[in-house]
């Protein structure tokens, strides 16, 4: 919660007592009304020559305001008349304004509250096991969401304001309500039976979150996010498992998805002792050769696993031609790829330098990864100072072409777009492709919502900031390790069902029914398991699985219903 920023209840509470002070006055300036107009009334008819007690003025003075007029006490004067319409207009308009606020303010609000309040639960049920308890709701932790939806893990989402519980509950999420500080509220969430807690909230926040949950349980896992390095430590001491920053996090990844103009491998993730690289053919002996006369040059324990083209997967089929756009996602361990590097990697032409779009800690986090690789790299920051001086960093609008050129746009093999404005990247993606179309284009999104545009804007990958995040929550967590190919398709293990044990493992069905793609078969821990032409039917392997969330979703829904 930012700081200054009043709690839901609070806010409840001022504008209750604020509606009650409202009521006192209108109740009050009502009794006022009566007691002037009664005043006036024996005034007025001491100058009819009537006489009358103060009982008649106080009936006379209630009935006219409340517009029954029994009309047994009446002025003659037209004076009287004049002053009888006023009284009445007034009690009209007090009355219009008194009863029904009066009415909605402690008969109906009220009613309404707590009829929202009860559905908005204040505890989990006791059957609820293996659950993901999140502190909060951003766009890192929608995603988590969705991911654990597909693969049978429910999750509790913890707000403190019962509006917003019962939002996210209309919306389709397990919430409850409850205070992020309060040891109470995760028994409640029933930690002791939960997988992991998560919180991607302020640094201050996901301390006290860390500290509270660890009160409470000493065992469950606590993944936690750090926008600030000096956080990691005290997070730590709070009691986080793992404390994740997300954006040098998407900066490592998005530097690892430029390819480079040499054919070096770049590692975007592993499984077990096995490394998932990315290698681009442009510039290798692999151009011209189909699938599967490339794999025929490549080590035996070396295997192509899908290609791509501007983000997108490549056709099924080892007869599929490379060129000089085709990008290999291939899996081997260490020595292996090893091999490949110096098999396939052009050693003698040094790699084209890289123009990062944008100085933040994204950018940063990019640049550092390449000065790790030995790629010449320069950052374009409009904002002077923004950038640590010892990082090559050209000050300039990126929009504007004479400080593209100066930061080497002309010599540049790719552009990394880091922005946080979505927009604004979308533009520079336009602007990019426009003045070099050859240009290899790797842009940042910080909503998924945004990655269409972001391709059909020129990129050749794109990542967004809600997919890495989740990703690595994912991860963390344990239970399948997932690996981001592009946005939109990962790789991701799964049981082996039933029902395709013993088959065979390229299963072009498969593809066709649900979209996914079988690419290996794994061994927990160990990685890949050398190829096979048939699924296994031990129950400790597990399917190797691409493609996107609809896929995962209509595979998960076709062949593993039974496991829930």
């Amino acid at each position: 919660m930012a700081r200054g920023e009043k709690k839901p209840s609070v806010t409840r509470a001022l504008k209750y007592n604020h509606g009650s002070r409202l009521v006192l006055w209108i109740f009050s300036t009502g009794v006022v009304l009566v007691l002037a107009y009664s005043v006036v009334f024996q005034f007025l008819m001491a100058r009819e020559g009537q006489s009358h007690t103060w009982t008649d003025a106080a009936y006379w003075t209630i009935t006219t305001m409340s517009t029954l007029g029994y009309g047994d006490v009446t002025f003659q004067s037209e004076l009287g008349r004049m002053f009888s319409m006023l009284v009445l207009l007034s009690g009209i308009l007090l009355i219009v304004v008194l009863l029904p606020f009066s009415f909605v303010q402690f008969v109906v609000a009220p009613w309404m509250h707590q009829r929202e309040a009860d559905r908005a639960p204040r505890s989990v049920p006791t059957n609820v096991q293996g659950h993901i308890i999140l502190a909060g709701l951003d766009v890192v932790t929608q995603t988590l969401v969705a991911r654990a939806k597909r693969s049978g893990r429910p999750t509790v989402v913890i707000v403190e304001d019962t509006n917003q519980a019962v939002r996210l509950h209309d919306e389709g999420y397990r919430a409850m309500v409850g205070s992020l500080d309060s040891p109470e509220t995760y028994r409640k969430a029933r930690v002791e039976q939960a997988a992991m807690v998560t919180s991607t909230q302020a640094d201050t926040t996901n301390s006290n979150v860390a500290f509270t949950v660890r009160q409470v349980d000493q065992d469950v896992t606590i993944a936690v996010t750090a926008q600030k390095k000096a956080s990691v430590d005290v997070l730590e001491l709070a009691g986080a498992n793992h404390v994740l920053r997300l954006a040098p996090t998407l900066g490592r990844e998005l530097a690892q998805r430029s390819l480079g103009t040499t054919g070096r491998p770049h590692v975007i993730g592993h499984f077990g002792e096995t490394h998932i690289a990315e290698a681009a053919a442009r510039g290798t002996a692999l151009v011209g050769k189909t699938v599967a006369e490339a794999q025929q040059h490549m080590n035996s324990n070396l295997r192509i696993l899908a290609t791509m083209r501007l983000g997108r997967l490549g056709a099924i089929g080892t007869e599929e031609p490379i060129d000089e756009k085709t990008v290999l996602i291939i899996a081997a361990n260490s020595i292996v790829l090893e091999e490949y590097e110096a098999q396939f990697r052009d050693k003698s032409k040094p790699e084209s330098p890289v123009l990062i779009l944008g100085g933040g800690q994204v950018g940063q986090a990019a640049a550092k990864e390449f000065e790790k690789t030995g790629v010449p790299y320069t950052i374009v920051e409009k904002v002077p100072g923004r950038t640590p001086s010892h990082l090559n960093v050209v000050e300039g609008d990126a929009a504007e072409l004479n400080i593209l050129r100066e930061a080497g746009l002309d010599e540049a093999a790719a552009v990394l777009v880091t922005s946080h404005d979505d927009d604004l990247n979308v533009y520079l993606t336009l602007y990019c492709r426009r003045l070099r179309p050859e240009l290899q284009v790797v842009s940042r999104a910080t909503y998924e919502r945004n990655v269409a545009t972001q391709y059909r804007a020129g990129a050749d990958n794109v990542l967004s900031y809600a997919t890495i995040g989740a990703t690595a929550l994912w991860n963390n967590f344990g239970p399948d390790h997932r690996v981001v190919i592009a946005e939109g398709n990962e790789l991701f293990p799964v049981p082996i069902p039933s029902s395709l044990a013993g088959t065979a493992l390229f299963n072009l069905k498969i593809y066709e029914e649900t979209g996914c793609r079988i690419v290996a078969v794994t061994n927990g821990d160990k990685g890949l398991l050398p190829t096979t032409e048939r699924i296994p039917t031990t129950p400790d392997h597990k399917l190797l699985l691409l493609g996107d969330r609809h896929a995962e979703r209509a595979f998960r829904h076709k062949y593993l219903r039974e496991r829930g």
